[in-house]
């Protein structure tokens, strides 16, 4: 015959509650709302935050003891939260008296008497340093990854992604502010030829040499050089006028001529060149994105075709 199972015997000890309260990870408070002072804060406190249960006196104790990036949104939210009598968590960086941090979740209940006034807040905090730091270095990679997928490998300039990411961006930049917009297609010329001579390694050298001129070539924060794809770059220069584009790309025919890199089989000398279509828009409603660089690769292949090693920013 199996014997009954007992009930749970019901206990009014409040030390068996503290003593329950006081061996878990978790820190019990609990604050008066009326004088808003602590009446009780677990021991647990000292051994992580440092701070002796004795100087958990009042909530500006606990304010004062958030980090001051994260305080004033915290003692905001919790205030405004604990006055609408909702209960709510917070995540703040609590400091120590030697200055480290350590991230607190924590967990508040509002106490309400019978006629539903209140009378106390009560929580737990909880160390989630360690899940913090996990998070942090959970989106410092995905940021890593982020910034790997908008740049090119080989070169390490901008990619195709990137152009295709910010070119409408700075087209509706220039529409909207009235401010000239530049782009500038550029080819290596002879490239296969190079490779054909030197071998691929070698190629992607000379690759990777040709962006560092081109980058340098267009040094301004908002300047993007990109490579488009095998020996074709871009560079999309915003509030630039025609002139000035002009300036920047024999600035960068000027940067790879500096390399010196030695070119046997090219058609234009025995140095690595490149050729340039440049075109300057102000865009209006009208106008196209696609047709714009339609009409400066028409410009590349221009330059190309009346010999290499040049710039075409006009049609003929």
């Amino acid at each position: 015959m199996t014997a009954p199972v007992s009930a749970p015997v019901a206990c009014d000890d409040p030390g068996v509650y503290r003593t329950l309260l006081e061996s878990t990870k978790a820190i019990p408070w609990r604050i008066d709302w009326a004088t808003m002072r602590f009446t009780y804060i677990g021991p647990q406190i000292e051994a992580l935050l440092g701070w002796s249960p004795a100087s958990w006196q009042t909530v500006h104790d606990w304010a004062d003891r958030i980090h001051v990036d994260d305080r004033e949104k915290t003692v905001n939210f919790c205030v405004a939260q604990s006055q609408a009598g909702a209960d709510h968590e917070a995540d703040y960086r609590a400091l120590r008296p030697d200055g480290d941090v350590v991230w607190i979740r924590d967990v508040v209940h509002v106490l309400r008497r019978q006629d539903g006034s209140v009378e106390a807040l009560v929580g737990f905090m909880f160390d989630i340093t360690e899940r913090k730091q996990a998070e942090d270095k959970i989106l410092q990679l995905q940021r890593e990854l982020e910034v790997l997928s908008y740049r090119d490998s080989l070169t390490g300039v901008a990619n195709r992604r990137m152009f295709d990411t910010l070119y409408p961006v700075e087209w509706a930049k220039a529409r909207a502010t009235g401010a000239p917009l530049s782009v500038l297609m550029v080819d290596i010329d002879y490239f296969k030829q190079y490779n054909d001579h030197y071998g691929h390694m070698q190629g992607d050298e000379c690759l990777r040499e040709v962006a560092a001129a081109l980058d340098a070539g267009a040094s301004r924060t908002r300047d993007l050089c990109a490579r488009l794809g095998g020996e074709e770059f871009v560079l999309l220069l915003p509030a630039t006028d025609a002139e000035s584009a002009r300036t920047v790309a024999e600035r960068c025919r000027k940067l790879l001529a500096q390399k010196k890199l030695p070119h046997a089989r090219s058609g234009v000398g025995r140095l690595v060149t490149v050729s340039i279509g440049a075109g300057t828009i102000v865009p209006g409603f009208k106008d196209d994105p696609a047709v714009f660089l339609d009409r400066i690769d028409r410009r590349l292949y221009q330059a190309k075709s009346a010999g290499r090693d040049q710039v075409c920013d006009t049609e003929t």
